[in-house]
């Protein structure tokens, strides 16, 4: 299929209707209805028990620290807090699933009725709603053998708190619904809640896709993409599944309610299986837990764990900092280089400098190192040295880039490097004064053909020139002004 800005583009009579949900697994001690830990462990079936691999007579007991994540992200997520709700039993067949239902919140969940604000691009804001968030276990994993026919079940997974965020559908593209995920996983990053790890399967997306001629009221049949684990890939199959439903619809087919996967090498959606219904699951009370009572004090001591919210810190940094939208926004969608930029500025004498320094220079040398952040050696406090020494006339640009790598790689004191590899510059002007003198002196041609012609190239020579018997440490500003006094 050919590539547009959006294939809606080629399909002006049709439109779009997403709606996201979102499991998002919880960086709790324990698991949700056990004291297992709640790690990943890369053995096979080591970190179970009779409750999470679903024993028989095995009761849950609800980890309360689960329930204060649903309160904050709920909170943080504008959505109403439930005085009262309870657990269900969701009953369905998997082999990784051995009590054969999984324990979920479905008519009473603990948050309702929220919403997210996302950023499109650097001034357009979109409100999401979200219908609820619930609390819910993970089920176990199946592996299946490369070189057989043989399947394996591993439980370690199994019992795992998630969070299921699910949306309205809002969204009307790809690009919303790519703004919306990486607003939320952003947003629980921030909040401590998950990882937000695609590759791990902490943050999963489950996309509702369905498509209308437009102007019908009624929403058109809608198709699940499940287990798509980044954000370029659910774009693209968003993409892809938009324009095969418009298509169906206009040979006169009728799009049919399934879960589809997405073929990252035929870059295609192929189906795999029948969409279920509510009734099929067979919902009813789980009579092992307890009803969960929330009352204010508890909502008040939650929302005291706030913290400053990614649109909070945006808007922050762009007053307080003087940057812009853009800037702002590759600050705020990493939460540590925002914490690294913000020390920096703290401790500089020259803080709107810092912001280029981060973007240009920190981040370039962790990409071309191939590290993280947190493997830096370069602390704030000594960015802030070397952009200060810059600002303040006492190293060079130039001079300033050698001294950047080796701080970066060695951690060593700025002001130590200059010392050593004798980088200061030099400003003085009865130095430079006599530096000047030796240089024209040996140029009298170029002296003679710059003050005929007043060409700024051959003023460039001399400038160079200078540098040249300064190693690179002439303060160009005094050297410069002297330069033009002495050729007139």
């Amino acid at each position: 299929m050919a590539t547009a800005a959006s294939v809606l583009e080629r399909y002006p009579d049709y439109e779009a209707t997403i709606g996201i949900e979102v499991h998002v697994q919880l960086t709790t001690k324990s698991k949700i209805f056990c004291s297992c830990n709640n790690t990943p462990c890369e053995e096979p079936n080591c970190n179970i028990c009779d409750v999470c691999s679903g024993y028989p007579g095995a009761l849950p007991v609800l980890n309360k620290q689960a329930v204060d994540f649903a309160i904050l992200s709920g909170l943080a997520t504008n959505c109403s807090i439930s005085t009262r709700s309870h657990f269900d039993r969701k009953h369905y067949f998997y082999p990784d699933l051995p009590k054969d239902y999984q324990i979920t919140q479905q008519a009473d969940p603990i948050c309702t009725e929220g919403f997210l604000s996302v950023r499109l691009g650097c001034s357009e804001i979109k409100k999401v709603r979200l219908i609820r968030i619930h609390m819910e276990e993970d089920a176990g994993k199946n592996v299946h053998s490369s070189g057989g026919n043989e399947s394996f079940v591993d439980l370690n997974r199994a019992g795992t708190p998630l969070l299921e965020i699910v949306s309205y559908p809002d969204m009307s593209n790809a690009e919303e619904a790519r703004a919306y995920l990486k607003g939320l996983r952003l947003l629980v990053r921030y909040l401590g809640v998950c990882s937000g790890n695609m590759e791990e399967g902490a943050f999963r997306a489950d996309t509702n896709i369905s498509v209308r001629k437009k102007g019908e009221k009624q929403l058109g049949t809608r198709c699940e993409l499940k287990n798509i684990n980044s954000f370029k890939f659910i774009g693209d199959a968003i993409e892809y599944e938009i324009e095969r439903q418009i298509e169906m619809l206009k040979r006169g087919e009728r799009v049919l309610q399934e879960t589809r996967l997405w073929d990252t090498r035929a870059r295609e959606t192929v189906a795999m299986r029948s969409k279920e219904d509510v009734a099929d699951y067979r919902y009813f009370e789980d009579p092992d837990l307890p009803l969960i009572e929330v009352n204010e004090e508890w909502i008040g001591r939650v929302r005291k764990l706030l913290p400053e919210l990614p649109h909070e810190k945006f808007e922050r940094f762009c007053r307080e900092y003087s940057i812009g939208p853009a800037e702002a926004e590759i600050l705020i969608e990493d939460v540590e280089l925002s914490a690294y930029f913000e020390r920096a500025s703290k401790a500089a004498k020259y803080p709107r400098q810092i912001i280029n320094w981060v973007l240009r220079d920190v981040m370039a040398f962790l990409k071309e190192e191939k590290i993280e952040l947190i493997e830096l050696k370069m602390l704030p406090e000594q960015l802030a040295t070397l952009v200060d020494m810059v600002e303040g006339g006492v190293i060079n640009n130039r001079a300033a880039q050698e001294v950047f790598k080796t701080v970066a790689k060695t951690g060593q004191d700025p002001r130590e490097v200059v010392k050593e590899a004798g980088l200061e510059q030099l400003s003085s002007t009865e130095e430079l004064e006599a530096i000047v003198s030796a240089v024209l002196a040996e140029c009298i041609r170029q002296v003679e053909e710059y003050q005929q012609s007043g060409n700024e190239r051959m003023f460039g020579f001399f400038v160079g020139a200078v540098m040249k018997k300064t190693g690179g440490r002439a303060n160009p500003v005094v050297l410069r002004e002297i330069l033009k006094k002495r050729l007139g």
